[in-house]
């Protein structure tokens, strides 16, 4: 037993306790939470009382308060979260294209309707998007500037561990979608996927703080990390009802790294809300049935020939090129706008002038009597995709066929040019209007529209393919016509995975038509596209992250090998900042007011070096607080009364008029004292009240001068005490040597901001985010970081040398932990609440 008492944890890195010690608290805590939930107890009891009662209601009471235990007990769970979230996403996903559909309509209607006057169709063509867009970036900016754009990029960055506190609120929600609403029903170039994204991850974190009013398990935050992850699965699978696609390409474009246990809630979240959107639509009667969203009929028995798959290939290939210069494109327009600081100071005064001068540029150039006859302009994107997706030929020998007059393929028929001609028109003219219409403040995305080009680039392709080939392709004697709807596939994935960067648009193209029989060109063009777009820019969402400038690691590019040869010794910093265990307030006082780092690391000594944690700024100014704050001086104004209300009955002790004479100094000592602590008590600031100079007290005039300075010198000199601080006995810590390539692994994993780097034990420098990414992007003219040069790894290095200096370290580390051993660690305590709340 007295062997159990002594027993301590003894684990490298955790600080020593005795179990006695621990089971009392440990009690006093289990003691505390029973006197904070009655409620289970008295739930209980009444449950029995209700058993026990033998009326004619009793059992049905019974049953209500058990299915109530039971739906509470249930709710916690992560079916009942992913169902709600899926219905949630489908019914908002149906109605927001419910509105963007009435939108359009009404646009189309007021142009049918004035039909003979030419000036009022183009009055009302150009009027109506021009109000919409303006609606829209105006609401947006008064209720929330962070709807605007995608939102990828700032869910990227919040999954990296980024705290981005507005990007996740109820009015961002509701500014999202009626943001994009206007924007989408305008007619303008733009795109709903990359912003449902966004809208998914909004529903699903304010879910998760409806839902901790029944269960604390969405209190934890990183549980709620994993599901905003989901969240953005389910944003794809409402746009396309594509579940396998959606998440996916959640996976590929939001995460460095995915957690396996993610996958059945993303699958499962996904197929409910692609089940109840394709429902909704079946309710509405838009479709007779469950079926894909884009339905296609390709030929299945031979969907194309060998001798076809060059083609193909020369489509990824050119969709690759075509997605870096979308991406730079769109980049070079931005900074275009933000270098140019006259044209930046106007558009920052009339903030809604640039999204209306983009909207009708775009709708005069779109405008269908003028130069939109050329390119289809009476086509919505969803129409346009359906009719470029079409089986039939539109072309024989560059001649066009007769279209169906009941079918929307007839806008792309002109008689004055061919087919080839619109289709090139159209690809380039929506290719720049594209790149431009995503720099307008408003909510938007830009897949729909690439997928679209990608989709006309391919028709094109194919129907050059039916014209080279009008009797089809032979093969063992059997003609087989081509079918330029196949080649529109084939694009639409290449180029919208060039853009993003991903390959499972290529699965998101299967579930939107509905077929999987030409999935080996699909995938030859989307690798081939990925590679050359990935070897030439960025992919859309961290260009977008660069230009707004936010915390976020870029990936390691292909083809730098000398990356590989760079060590974080390279570009660590080498002047770190730190407090040591026997360091006095003083010295904790200059360090918080030398920077702004949020955390700090301790150090047994600064002549030793060795690292023993991190304690957080938080704490630290907790701790200066305590030492140099209200409570303290009042204390020692209290002191100080008592003493000289001492003083002075000892040199008064047998006069009458002295005993009043103190009774009246002790008096007017309590009324000094009371007014000092009746000032209303300002709530605790971590440094600020701790280090103004000259006092902390609201009064200082009360307090002689000398006297107070003297004190808080006194109290700066003091020796830290850590007993009340929480401090990290494990920080993240590399090795001189671990190279780039590892340390882009381990920050993208863990999603550290900054990490140590030791050498046996002892502190030689930091390296942060912003060092990593410099060095990763090849800036090497940085203040405080030094580069490897190209060639490091050969550098100049002696064996033997090495090993002496390696046992000499060794040596020194043997004397400097048994010198540890004798020095006593501060214990582990719990946080007070002032400490809680000042994080």
């Amino acid at each position: 037993n007295t062997c159990s008492r002594r027993t301590t944890i003894s684990m490298y890195g955790r600080y020593t306790q005795e179990l006695g010690v621990y089971a009392k608290e440990e009690a006093a805590r289990l003691r505390e939470e029973g006197v904070r939930r009655p409620s289970v107890a008295e739930r209980s009891r009444s449950l029995e009382l209700l058993e026990n009662d033998k009326g004619r209601c009793a059992k049905c009471r019974i049953c209500t308060v058990r299915c109530q235990k039971f739906l509470i007990s249930c709710v916690g769970e992560d079916w009942i979260f992913l169902i709600l979230l899926g219905l949630f996403m489908a019914l908002l996903s149906w109605l927001v294209d419910f509105g963007i559909g009435i939108c359009l309509q009404s646009q189309k209607w007021m142009y049918v309707n004035l039909e003979g006057n030419v000036f009022l169709q183009y009055l009302a063509w150009v009027t109506y998007p021009v109000v919409l867009i303006t609606f829209s970036a105006g609401f947006t900016q008064i209720l929330a500037p962070q709807a605007v754009g995608s939102g990828i990029p700032e869910i990227k960055t919040i999954l990296r561990g980024v705290v981005l506190k507005e990007c996740l609120t109820f009015k961002t929600f509701v500014a999202k979608v009626i943001g994009l609403t206007s924007a989408l029903g305008s007619g303008m170039p733009l795109g709903k996927e990359s912003p449902f994204v966004h809208i998914a991850s909004l529903g699903a974190s304010l879910l998760c703080k409806f839902m901790s009013l029944f269960g604390g398990i969405y209190e934890n935050e990183s549980r709620n990390m994993e599901l905003l992850s989901v969240a953005c699965a389910v944003g794809v699978s409402c746009v396309f009802a594509a579940p396998i696609g959606g998440l996916l390409f959640s996976i590929e474009a939001m995460s460095t790294f995915f957690t396996v246990r993610n996958y059945w809630r993303g699958f499962f979240a996904a197929t409910v809300t692609a089940f109840m959107y394709r429902v909704l639509a079946v309710w509405n009667r838009d479709e007779v049935t469950i079926t894909a969203l884009l339905p296609t009929n390709f030929r299945q028995d031979f969907p194309f020939d060998l001798q076809e798959l060059p083609a193909f290939a020369v489509l990824g290939i050119v969709s690759g090129f075509g997605g870096a210069l979308f991406v730079c494109l769109n980049r070079q327009i931005v900074q275009l706008i933000r270098n140019q600081k006259t044209i930046k100071k106007f558009l920052m005064k009339k903030r809604l002038l640039y999204p209306a001068l983009v909207t009708l540029l775009v709708s005069t150039l779109t405008f269908p009597p003028g130069f939109g006859q050329f390119m289809a302009a009476k086509l919505t994107q969803m129409e346009s995709l359906e009719t470029l997706l079409d089986n039939h030929t539109w072309s024989k020998q560059g001649i066009p066929e007769e279209f169906d007059s009941n079918s929307h393929s007839q806008a792309w028929k002109h008689p004055q040019v061919n087919v080839f001609v619109t289709l090139t028109l159209f690809v380039v003219m929506k290719f720049w209007m594209s790149a431009l219409a995503m720099t307008m403040p408003v909510p938007c995305g830009a897949f729909m529209p690439v997928f679209v080009i990608g989709a006309a680039l391919g028709r094109l392709v194919g129907e050059s393919m039916a014209t080279w080939f009008p009797d089809g392709v032979h093969s063992d004697g059997t003609i087989y016509p081509i079918e330029p709807g196949v080649y529109a596939a084939v694009g639409a994935a290449a180029l919208s995975g060039a853009v993003t960067h991903t390959v499972s648009t290529a699965v998101v193209v299967f579930e939107l038509t509905g077929q999987i029989s030409h999935i080996l060109p699909v995938m030859i063009a989307v690798i081939l596209a990925n590679a050359v777009a990935q070897s030439l820019q960025p992919s859309l969402y961290d260009s977008l992250i660069m230009i707004k400038k936010l915390p976020y690691l870029p990936e390691l590019g292909w083809g730098h090998h000398e990356k590989y040869n760079i060590c974080v010794e390279d570009i660590m910093i080498r002047d770190v900042m730190y407090i040591t265990l026997n360091c006095c307030y003083r010295d904790l006082h200059d360090v918080l007011l030398a920077g702004h780092l949020k955390t700090l690391a301790l150090l047994e000594s600064s002549e030793s070096m060795i690292l023993l944690g991190s304690i957080e700024r938080a704490q630290l100014q907790a701790l200066l607080s305590l030492q140099l704050g209200r409570p303290r001086r009042l204390k020692y104004l209290r002191d100080r009364a008592t003493a000289e209300s001492r003083l002075s009955v000892v040199s008064h002790p047998s006069s009458e008029d002295g005993s009043t004479m103190v009774n009246q100094e002790v008096h007017f000592q309590v009324n000094k004292e009371t007014s000092l602590s009746s000032t209303p008590t300002p709530s605790m600031k971590p440094l600020k009240p701790a280090l103004k100079r000259p006092s902390v007290v609201d009064h200082p005039t009360e307090i002689p001068m000398p006297t107070s300075k003297k004190w808080e010198e006194n109290q700066l000199d003091e020796q830290v005490n850590f007993d009340n601080c929480m401090i990290d006995p494990a920080p993240i810590q590399l090795v001189e040597r671990t190279s780039l390539h590892k340390t882009h692994t381990i920050f993208s994993l863990l999603g550290l901001d900054h990490a140590y780097v030791t050498s046996i034990g002892r502190l030689i420098g930091v390296v942060s985010l912003k060092e990593l990414q410099k060095a990763i992007e090849g800036s090497v003219a940085v203040k405080g970081v030094n580069v490897r040069p190209p060639l490091a790894s050969f550098r100049d290095s002696g064996t033997s040398g090495t090993i002496m200096n390696n046992e000499n370290k060794a040596r020194d580390l043997h004397k400097l932990w048994n010198r540890r051993k004798s020095m006593s660690l501060p214990q582990e305590h719990r946080a007070s609440d002032p400490d809680e709340k000042s994080k």
